[in-house]
């Protein structure tokens, strides 16, 4: 464990119940998130690579235009 992770967990110690419930309830979701998120991120890789293909092509084409800060 971290020096910081480890500090963290000191200071929950601290905390009520409901508290130290309710940091262990926030870091289990967010670990839950970033989870989902790889498995979202691994499987949409083919197509995430097939929409790159297409937007370079279409640059090569000319088709596209460069990006305007301004106008957004």
């Amino acid at each position: 464990m971290t020096k910081l992770l480890d500090q963290a967990i000191e200071k929950a110690r601290a905390l009520s119940d409901a508290e130290q419930d309710m940091i262990a309830a926030s870091i289990l979701e967010e670990l839950e998130e970033d989870h989902r998120w790889d498995r979202a991120f691994a499987a949409s890789a083919d197509v995430l690579a097939k929409m790159a293909e297409e937007a370079l092509a279409e640059d090569r084409a000319g088709r596209t235009l460069p990006l305007d800060p301004e106008k957004l």
